[in-house]
């Protein structure tokens, strides 16, 4: 058959969230298609509903909560044999009522990376590798701190959490740079922590370096993502930037500025209802808000459908 002669069922998940950060899967009922596996809940749109509308129905119906606090997230699409599925991916944060599955599905409490539940639904996959990104990606300051200053505090930082690291230094030659994310190499992650070069392929490859985010001009001249990074974002200002992400099937977009920045206070900020209209087309990939962003505008960047943040100054203070 012919994909495009099928329907496309249009579905309304959620991705419930607790206080300790893990995420709830449940277990599709007997009857229905790919029975037993494992899935975000949620349920079709009906006639005249939004996917929010449906999203508060679905979760009433199947487990009798109510949704408090749910935002957009993610879209996937998913080619099944027996129909084309677009799901809109909502994260639910507050809920009220006691979870219980009223179809006779089960219901599991999962951690990121820690699956214990198993066969999961083929269109959830990216779902659960978008949950490994962290909601704030701290972008290197040596600009400012000098290269001392930025090593101690990045330390300190990595003693205490696995935060994720963009190492961009634009006024750095390539040799200085290198030697840069070399001295970045040694600082030790007891937590975790990732690096993720700027811009560079090459040196990413040399270090051993895995992951790599690309400028807004590269991500107009490159034909294909780079096969051997685990992670690969880029920098993007407008739609036709963020279509390009999505065409070469990237793993997460920063979009900005969004707020006036010191680093382009000559071009106008895109507020966060620009932001939002950007946002708004439904990605399969993670956008997180840049410019004038800090660990206060988390909230905001989220409720205007974000992933999260990524953070210059403020992360350093």
């Amino acid at each position: 058959m012919n994909t495009n002669s099928k329907k496309i069922t249009r579905v309304a998940a959620g991705v419930l969230i607790n206080s300790e950060g893990q995420f709830l899967l449940g277990s599709r009922p007997a009857g229905k298609p790919y029975a037993g596996y494992w899935e975000f809940p949620g349920g079709k749109l009906e006639q005249g509903e939004s996917a929010h509308q449906a999203l508060c129905r679905e979760l009433n119906e199947e487990m009798g909560i109510t949704v408090n606090c749910a935002t957009p997230w993610l879209t996937q699409r998913f080619d099944y044999p027996h129909a084309n599925v677009e799901l809109r991916f909502f994260k639910v944060t507050e809920w009220s009522g006691t979870l219980h599955g009223h179809e006779g599905q089960q219901l599991a409490w999962q951690s990121v990376g820690q699956l214990n539940v198993s066969p999961i639904l083929p269109a959830n996959g990216p779902i659960l590798r978008s949950l490994a990104l962290p909601t704030q990606i701290n972008i290197s300051n040596v600009a400012e701190l000098g290269i001392e200053q930025f090593l101690t505090k990045l330390h300190e930082k990595w003693a205490q959490d696995p935060s994720w690291l963009l190492l961009r230094e634009p006024q750095m030659s390539r040799a200085e740079y290198a030697a840069l994310a070399q001295a970045v190499q040694q600082i030790p992650r007891p937590l975790g922590g990732k690096i993720i070069l700027h811009q560079d392929i090459e040196l990413a490859r040399q270090l051993k370096i895995n992951s790599i985010h690309l400028t807004a001009r590269q991500l107009t001249q490159v034909t294909e993502r780079p096969c051997d990074m685990d992670w690969v974002s880029a920098s993007t200002h407008n739609l036709a930037d963020l279509q390009q992400l999505e065409r070469l099937g990237l793993d997460f977009a920063f979009l900005g500025h969004v707020n006036a920045t010191q680093s382009h206070p000559d071009q106008a900020p895109l507020g966060w209802s620009g932001f939002e209209q950007l946002v708004s087309h439904g990605w399969r990939f993670p956008v997180l808000a840049i410019g004038g962003q800090s660990p206060a505008t988390l909230g905001t960047a989220q409720s205007n459908g974000a992933h999260g943040i990524a953070v210059l100054r403020a992360a350093w203070d």
